[in-house]
């Protein structure tokens, strides 16, 4: 009965939660920024054409997308937000045609009351939506389309090799003709007029914009709204309320829990792995080399910040642009973590069951190849696409996505889909006796059967959006896979996984273990679904996104206050008995999971998530600040963790010489504390200081990023950064010499014959 109430609300929380995603996203059908048949003058002339803007879009997402710089908040942070940049500099180019005119000085010569006229006249002109359903025109004023002729030369000189742009290109870490064809280049600066058209236009009957007012630019009142305080103060008391329920109920839950009662040997070293379950050791290296490449390539992106052109005098810019090694080192990571844990699951289906079905070994050693085909072909595709070697067509299927996280061709989605529903075959045709002969731990079983099932279906999102689909539409499902599959399924996949460590293991009870897991999997996905919403305020969704999204991206955090009594159990068992402590470092890596979530998701989370936040904070370096300590502190901490159980496993009767996975776990954590304390996290907060007072524009300006003190700050980076590659190339020698041999002991260890059964 108990295990019945939790079902339903399980099932409650994500039908409703499932259904406010989708009226939304039906919603956003018609609060898209529409792209126009044509944008014309009032005299007539053609400016641009759907099918340039469109083009433009592709042409954008060919040379790195949210790689390169920016569009709504949403990208790289060395280059600038062209959406900010394109609407300053279009500003200010009109209110000083005018100041000129009337004055005959620019605008910034001019007395404040003249400057508040003009800045009256330019929101009028500039927030007017001349859009005409029907014909589906955007028709404007003469001055309007001088002024994007005059941003237009700027950007055109910029993605060329202007000579006059040398500076500013390294200030952007951008190689010269970063677009060759002159087609392609206008095609390209028209969506970029247009990204910033919606930026700066209310939407019909409104005073807000597409983007809900963003970027901040005082200009053209771009301000915050009404909804974005409200909502932030409720997001706060909701949190505050969160937490006092969740610390009620978790103090009432505890003085009914049993004393818990571990084996004197370890049942673990009874384990006999199957040839399925070997064959997962290679997808170990795998993950191991993969994240090395993914340290250095983030070691030669963090320097173009301040060597735009190169590595130390190396022109790498020619050969891998900063474009090309942030998508690199950003599909790299997820690429990774996700190895990790889909190994983990292929491994532990036939240690749960005891049942090692027929060409299972096959299966795997076949997903492996895949898997590697995946990861070369879409980094090659990616390095032809920036290099302007792919059309539009080719691009979309097999090179440049342009989206963050998203980045890899159409084809090689398509291809990794295939690959995950046949991990999710191996899997269920693996566990499936146990799910049928074990009654006892059929409701855990059913929770992991039903996580393995999410992770190849919440990957579809990456599939609907289109060659010319709105971004706004892009950006929807986009989040669907970086929130939902990422951030969520993987890790409920992840959390069952860990139970059934624990019970295999005899340290954590069966009914405990289940209870424990469902419960933690309704409060997560209770705000973590509608939670997506945090992410998309300012995509072109309608308001109503800023309230949910508020509110159950707060409810987020709360499950994360109680991870310290997490982290205080896994010390426990780490110490309930002599034998635990072969298994010391991988428990130890899930309390820097702990540690992490508690820091990196909830407290770094929650300090850009609230709407008021996040308008001033988009596109900063406090993003990085929360990326780099929620994606690797905790989902690579955690595939880390995962891995070194397994890999105990594989070496399951021979002692470990922990010298160097002692060195690599603290160094990996102290690193990544430095990074962020004495390098991200202060210039993401002069970005913000520099947000609210001048505008989005000017914190992601060359002006501000070339400072001296920013420097100085991106210069810091290389202590944390140099500790925390010492620690992943540790780490890295470890795995290897499990395998050659120098990371193992000659001691035996024992087991428990009693205890070896249970699962």
């Amino acid at each position: 009965m108990h295990y019945k109430r939790l079902w339903i609300s399980l099932a409650i929380v994500f039908i409703a939660s499932f259904a406010v995603l989708g009226y939304y996203g039906g919603r956003l059908l018609y609060t898209e920024p529409p792209i126009p048949y044509q944008v014309v003058s009032s005299d007539g002339t053609v400016i641009y054409t759907k099918q340039d803007i469109q083009q433009g879009q592709n042409v954008w997402q060919s040379i790195g997308g949210q790689e390169l710089g920016s569009v709504w908040g949403h990208g790289a942070y060395v280059a600038p937000d062209w959406t900010a940049d394109w609407l300053h500099r279009e500003s200010m180019w009109m209110l000083d045609s005018w100041a000129k005119q009337e004055f005959g000085q620019n605008y910034s010569a001019v007395n404040d009351e003249n400057q508040a006229a003009l800045r009256a006249r330019l929101k009028k002109e500039i927030r007017k939506n001349t859009y005409d359903k029907e014909t589906g025109k955007i028709t404007l004023s003469p001055l309007r389309a001088s002024a994007i002729a005059n941003v237009s030369r700027h950007y055109a000189s910029l993605f060329t090799d202007d000579p006059k742009f040398d500076k500013l290109r390294n200030d952007y870490a951008m190689p010269k003709n970063v677009i060759k064809d002159p087609d392609r280049l206008r095609s390209f600066i028209s969506f970029l007029w247009w990204a910033t058209w919606a930026t700066e236009t209310n939407r019909p009957g409104d005073q807000v914009t597409y983007t809900n007012n963003w970027p901040n630019e005082d200009l053209i009142g771009n301000r915050p709204t009404g909804e974005m305080v409200v909502w932030s103060v409720v997001s706060f008391v909701l949190l505050l309320a969160g937490i006092g329920g969740l610390a009620w109920y978790y103090a009432a839950q505890k003085h009914h829990e049993a004393e818990e009662s571990f084996p004197d040997k370890d049942p673990l070293l009874a384990l006999d792995p199957t040839p399925s379950m070997k064959a997962t050791q290679k997808y170990f290296w795998v993950v191991a080399a993969l994240w090395l490449v993914q340290v250095l390539l983030g070691a030669i992106t963090g320097h173009y910040q301040v060597e735009g052109s190169g590595f130390y005098g190396i022109p790498l810019d020619k050969w891998i642009p900063y474009s090309l090694t942030r998508s690199w080192h950003t599909q790299l990571g997820i690429l990774w973590i996700a190895t990790a844990w889909l190994a983990t699951g292929l491994f532990m289906a036939p240690a749960v069951s005891g049942y090692e079905p027929k060409f299972q070994r096959f299966g795997v050693n076949f997903l492996f190849v895949c898997l590697l085909i995946i990861v070369v072909g879409a980094m090659v595709g990616q390095w032809f696409a920036v290099q302007q070697k792919l059309g539009n067509v080719a691009n979309f299927w097999f090179g440049h996505q342009g989206y963050e996280y998203t980045d890899t061709g159409r084809f090689w989605q398509l291809f990794l889909t295939i690959g995950l529903f046949l991990w999710l075959f191996l899997m269920v045709r693996a566990i499936w006796p146990a799910f049928k002969n074990l009654k006892e731990s059929r409701h855990l079983l059913a929770l992991f059967i039903i996580a393995s099932t999410a992770i190849p279906v919440f990957y579809i999102p990456a599939l609907l959006w289109g060659q010319h689909s709105n971004l706004a539409i892009a950006e929807y499902w986009r989040w669907w896979v970086v929130h939902l599959w990422v951030e969520g399924f993987f890790e409920v996949f992840a959390t069952v996984v860990m139970a059934f460590l624990f019970t295999r293991m005899g340290l954590l009870g069966l009914r405990t273990a289940t209870t424990s897991v469902l419960f933690s999997t309704i409060i997560f996905l209770f705000g973590g679904i509608i939670g997506t919403f945090h992410h998309l305020y300012f995509s072109g969704t309608p308001t109503g996104v800023i309230a949910y999204g508020a509110a159950f991206s707060a409810l987020e955090v709360v499950p994360l206050v109680l991870i310290g009594f997490e982290a205080y159990e896994n010390v426990t068992r780490s110490r309930a008995r002599q034998w635990v402590a072969a298994y010391k470092w991988p428990i130890y890596f899930f309390i820097g999971v702990a540690f992490w979530n508690l820091v990196g998701a909830g407290l770094f989370g929650f300090f850009i998530n609230p709407p008021i936040a996040l308008y001033y904070m988009q596109g900063l370096n406090t993003t990085p600040v929360h990326g780099h300590t929620a994606l690797f502190g905790v989902y690579g901490m955690l595939g880390i963790g995962l891995m070194l159980f397994c890999l105990r496993g594989l070496t399951v009767k021979r002692g470990w010489k922990t010298g160097a996975l002692t060195f690599a776990f603290w160094a990996i954590n102290i690193g990544l504390i430095l990074m962020v304390l004495i390098s991200l996290l202060p210039i993401g907060l002069m970005q913000t200081w520099a947000s609210v007072q001048h505008g989005m524009w000017y914190a992601r300006s060359a002006e501000f990023m070339a400072r001296p003190i920013v420097h100085l700050f991106v210069w810091l980076r290389i202590i944390g950064d140099t500790i925390f590659a010492l620690g992943a190339l540790a780490l890295a020698w470890f795995i290897l010499g499990l395998k050659t041999g120098w990371s193992l002991t000659n001691d035996r260890l024992e087991y428990d014959k009693d205890n070896s059964k249970k699962v």
